[in-house]
């Protein structure tokens, strides 16, 4: 098949950077794009017989890379028989053939889909003796140097500013080396490991020096949660306490971002501080918001000096005065508050939850608002949640079913059997070791009993609920498979089925395990395709448990009073496996009712503080735009 030219998504560097930032719409875009450019570089240096040189990393984040990689090779025949590569890390202790192992997430998730040679795979070895360790990794280094230094460099970035294993404090002139992981970069690897306790406390890592004798740097994040850590990264001076911000140093360095990753760039937030800008609504709307906080006065008390104060002339030239400019703004969000969402006819309502408490974590009090406005509300629960129920859970309820088959004198020797094998199944199972699938099942039903009472305490009965098991999810791990055609199906016959005049999904991209990514990814593919077939419907996004829109993003307010609010509380309660301690928290270890709690109550002080309506809680909703992802 013919190779596809060296045409990407539509990107664009941005301003205000100390290092190149590409930012393109979605991560899929941007995965897209560096895989053209790994398979361009690798077509130029095959056809002079030379070998190509690449660092890898590991993680969610170079998964669609590695995916469009794997089909240029299929499909258009990428030769990668010449590539020599050398990864940046790995855990310490921890043997190649572990399923943690980044030697066993490359060869799964990439190198045996090519025909790479495995003489030519390099990944740091976590067996190596302790006393060997400082001798390896300077064999490590000159592997690389014989190799011709490394014509490609693949990074991520982590949380705490991390560029391979060098954690803050890490120089720039740092080599291969053992390392101490730091406590956050140890938590948001739990998830992989099954808990907090089962992640080594060391690695062995390229340096910073290592990653910038390369001869081209390219740095991946994507999603809200790396936005933070990427602002310190590109637009603050090189520190140590942000490692991936020595990369302002290298002479080919760029990061390559999502549009959530590059929230807090400046240039995204404030794009008129670099010159002239063309004012849409929705970048006037956001801001006018910024400069009221900023000023810390209400929409409707800014004056023409406010906005001559803080870098917005050009707006007050063209639309002044600030008072006008300000109610136009006010009288828009005005709009957004609205106590029956589903509108004044009653209809029905699909609520796609990614796992089974989604819908009531995020949208518990709008769930309530439409039942209570005579809307017949359908939740489609997307996956099981099953990998996030603790063993002990798991053991619990067979001990009830036990006890209680027992006690009813229900098949008591075929019971008794079946509890005893579940019993050595967790019995025997080894830190941070899939679940066999009898596990699985059982850590389903947990999930799926308690979405049907969470759902029943805000007014939806059982027969309303759909468990739709998506084929992506059924893995038994962290790791998911990519949405195929089979997962859109799923979301295609259940809106044929129930014929919904509105939707309701998580837009939020930012989850860590990648799960709600996906949901969206499959729903966004349904929608599209049954509207090119005529079909009409609202698409209203919620946030998950991590983040929340931002004011200016905010289509739908809908009010919560203290008894609905506390109505929500019960229902996520009702989620007993993930109360006191989630196993996936997340950066944010607060239960998920604090969270919610605290997101309802600061969103309506935030409108408070615009001027707008007193309430004591909101919950925030997005209209999708079908050019959005």
């Amino acid at each position: 098949m013919t190779p596809r030219t060296l045409v990407s998504a539509p990107s664009r560097y941005l301003r205000g950077t100390r290092i190149p930032t590409l930012v393109f719409h979605t991560s899929s875009e941007a995965s897209r794009h560096v895989a053209l450019m790994i398979a361009a570089l690798i077509r130029t240096n095959n056809s002079a017989s030379r070998p190509t040189v690449l660092g890898l990393p590991t993680g969610s984040t170079p998964v669609g890379m590695y995916r469009e990689l794997i089909r240029m090779h299929q499909e258009e025949g990428l030769d990668f028989s010449r590539v020599i590569t050398f990864n940046l890390d790995e855990y310490y202790p921890m043997p190649a053939s572990d399923p943690h192992s980044y030697h066993a997430w490359m060869w799964e998730n990439f190198f045996r889909h090519i025909n790479i040679r495995p003489e030519n795979v390099h990944i740091p070895d976590g067996t190596v003796p302790l006393e060997h360790v400082e001798e390896y990794c300077a064999e490590y280094e000159e592997k690389i140097r014989r190799a011709g230094g490394i014509d490609l460099m693949v990074l991520g970035i982590g949380r705490t500013g991390h560029i391979g294993f060098n954690e803050p404090g890490s120089t720039r002139t740092s080599r291969t080396r053992l390392v101490t992981l730091d406590p956050v970069t140890r938590r948001d690897a739990a998830s992989g490991f099954f808990g907090e306790e089962n992640v080594p406390h060391q690695a062995i890592t390229m340096g910073v020096g290592t990653i910038l004798d390369a001869k081209k740097i390219v740095l991946l994040a994507f999603g809200e949660h790396k936005a933070e850590i990427v602002r310190g990264a590109v637009e603050d001076e090189p520190s140590e306490a942000v490692p991936a911000s020595h990369l302002q140093k290298h002479l080919d360095a760029t990061f390559i971002l999502d549009e959530a990753a590059a929230a807090q760039l400046t240039a995204i937030r404030e794009p008129w501080r670099f010159g002239p800008v063309s004012w849409t609504p929705e970048l006037l709307r956001r801001a006018i918001i910024q400069l009221s906080f900023r000023a810390n006065k209400p929409l409707l008390m800014l004056t023409d000096d406010d906005f001559r104060e803080h870098h917005l002339f050009d707006l007050l030239r063209e639309q002044g005065p600030a008072q006008r400019i300000a109610q136009q703004v006010f009288d828009d969000l005005m709009k957004t508050i609205e106590s029956n969402p589903g509108g004044p006819v009653p209809t029905t309502v699909l609520v796609f939850s990614p796992h089974p408490d989604d819908d009531v974590i995020s949208m518990g009090g709008t769930l309530i608002h439409l039942v209570a406005h005579g809307h017949t509300v359908h939740i489609a629960y997307m996956t099981s949640g099953n990998i996030a129920v603790f063993d002990h859970d798991a053991l619990r309820f067979t001990d009830f079913v036990a006890s209680f088959n027992h006690y009813f004198d229900i098949a008591p020797e075929r019971t008794t059997q079946v509890a005893q094998h579940i019993r050595d199944l967790l019995a025997h199972k080894k830190p941070g070791e899939p679940d066999k699938p009898e596990v699985l099942r059982i850590k389903a039903l947990i999930r799926e009993t308690e979405a049907r009472a969470a759902a029943r305490s805000v007014g939806i009965p059982p027969e309303q609920l759909h468990f739709l098991d998506m084929p992506f999810y059924r893995t038994g791990t962290i790791q998911k498979k990519a949405i195929s055609a089979e997962d859109v199906a799923v979301v295609t016959e259940i809106l044929d089925r129930l014929q919904p005049s509105q939707i309701y999904m998580a837009g939020d991209l930012s989850d860590p395990h990648g799960t709600h990514r996906l949901c969206a990814e499959a729903i966004f593919r349904a929608v599209r395709q049954l509207r090119r077939q005529g079909r009409q419907f609202e698409v209203w996004m919620y946030r998950g448990a991590w983040q929340e829109w931002e004011p200016h993003e905010i289509d739908r307010a809908v009010p919560l009073s203290p008894h609905e609010l506390e109505r929500k509380k019960l229902a996520i309660f009702k989620h007993q496996s993930q109360k006191d301690r989630p196993m996936f928290p997340g950066s944010d270890t607060r239960e998920f009712w604090q969270r919610a709690e605290e997101r309802n109550r600061h969103t309506a002080a935030l409108y408070d503080r615009l001027g707008l309506p007193q309430f004591y809680a909101l919950e925030a909703l997005r209209l999708w735009r079908d050019d959005e992802n």
